[in-house]
């Protein structure tokens, strides 16, 4: 019986094999992909953020079975599915908790990166993808924060719709085509559905493809630095390297699991996560008369809503506004250069000197700070501590090309560290 069956299996994979490259995909990119033998904690993000996007899209089209895109019943179809529909409330609750998963392991992930110097040569075109992805994972999160109607996603979504008006020129033109009409209403919501539903994470899923396809046409970075196909035994195989399936995708199970508590608990205890998840005025319906006293976004974009924020003069015929709106745009383009603003010889952090791990330091704090500032109403003094972080916040892109070439480095391994 098993030889039969052996034979049946071999037949079947046989036979899709001549018609699609099954078993060498799955060689290329787990069995026989060889990844560096020391990973640590900080590689189990990527597969996270793998994991969070399959929840996003699995719950989300859950949620859009009873969800209406329809100004007059948005916000009803919402308390329907909390209420009424079966299992709704935690469709719901997986949802939005997943969103602001997904940037916390995006962050995290990218500050990994940042730290062992993954975009260095010759992974430029991995962390370019990586970046495009959070650029379309913040506006699939902009377009997905209007659709339950509530009051800050109506406000929310009117104040980062009317920041395009700022821009000379073609602002009220751009900010009439974004809305689809002269304030947000109906027009906008079904846009806004469009682009959450279908046309982002069409884009999404085609990065997150082409960034694993890079990543494993030139091998994944690791903790030391060190380019594992330098040295290769007599087969061709690295010497530093073991097979990704299964040594890695079972150790990345132990980090699934972990997440998936903690998830959990968040879902089942603490979903609105003390208002930064849900605010408590999402759960009124939209008004347009009647304007929330502080209007805030998400923490996930609130270092740059500081940043946005911190421009408060006009420069010639340059309105702080729309200063403000190249200042926070160019907070998340300059990521792109990382990769030749970085002069260091050396990768890692392990083996970088004092100057740039103080560097990176000043700037995880400024980014912390700045979220935190993006959470207050603006006064005066507040304001001014925006404008000092987001100097620094700049600062550490700007001056990266000298503190790097002058830190002094250590001397890196042939081989790969155990530790």
């Amino acid at each position: 019986m098993a030889g039969d069956r052996a034979k049946i299996q071999g037949g079947l994979l046989g036979w899709i094999d001549a018609r699609f490259p099954m078993s060498a995909m799955w060689e290329d990119h787990l069995s026989k992909y060889y990844a560096p033998k020391n990973f640590n904690f900080w590689y189990f993000f990527g597969s996270l953020a793998l994991l969070v996007l399959v929840i996003q899209i699995v719950s989300g089209i859950f949620l859009t079975m009873s969800y209406k895109p329809d100004a007059e019943r948005a916000f009803a179809s919402v308390e329907y599915i909390m209420r009424d529909v079966q299992w709704g409330w935690l469709i719901r609750y997986i949802h939005s908790t997943g969103a602001s998963a997904f940037f916390l392991v995006v962050y995290l992930h990218m500050f990994r990166g940042l730290i062992y110097g993954s975009y260095k040569k010759p992974r430029e075109l991995i962390w370019i993808f990586g970046v495009l992805i959070f650029l379309c994972l913040m506006a699939e999160a902009f377009f997905g924060y209007l659709l339950p109607w509530g009051q800050m996603s109506y406000w929310g979504a009117q104040v980062i719709v009317s920041l395009f008006g700022a821009i000379p020129f073609i602002g009220d033109g751009l900010s009439l085509w974004i809305r689809g009409d002269y304030v947000i209403s109906d027009a906008t919501l079904n846009r806004f559905f469009a682009f959450h539903v279908i046309a982002v994470p069409l884009v999404l899923i085609g990065l997150v493809v082409a960034h694993i396809l890079a990543l494993h046409e030139v091998g994944s970075n690791n903790p030391d630095g060190v380019e594992i196909k330098k040295n290769k035994d007599e087969n061709g195989i690295p010497r530093d390297g073991i097979p990704f399936h299964p040594y890695y995708s079972v150790k990345d199970l132990v980090g699934v699991v972990v997440f998936l508590i903690f998830f959990a608990i968040v879902v089942f205890f603490v979903p609105e996560g003390g208002g930064y998840f849900l605010e408590p005025p999402n759960f009124e319906p939209a008004d347009p008369l009647k304007t929330p006293p502080h209007i805030a976004p998400v923490w996930y974009f609130t270092p740059y809503y500081a940043i946005l924020r911190a421009v408060t003069i006009d420069i010639g015929p340059l309105s702080a506004k729309f200063l403000g709106v190249i200042l926070m745009g160019a907070s998340v383009v300059i990521f792109f250069f990382l990769p030749w603003l970085d002069r260091s010889k050396v990768k890692s952090v392990r083996y970088r000197g004092p100057l740039f791990k103080w560097a990176v330091a000043i700037f995880v704090v400024a980014f912390i700070v700045l979220g935190w500032l993006g959470t207050q109403p603006a006064t005066t003094g507040k304001t001014i501590l925006a404008q000092i972080f987001t100097t620094i916040y700049f600062l550490f892109f700007l001056l990266m090309p000298i503190y790097t070439k002058l830190d002094k480095t250590k001397p890196v391994p042939e081989r790969v560290t155990s530790k």
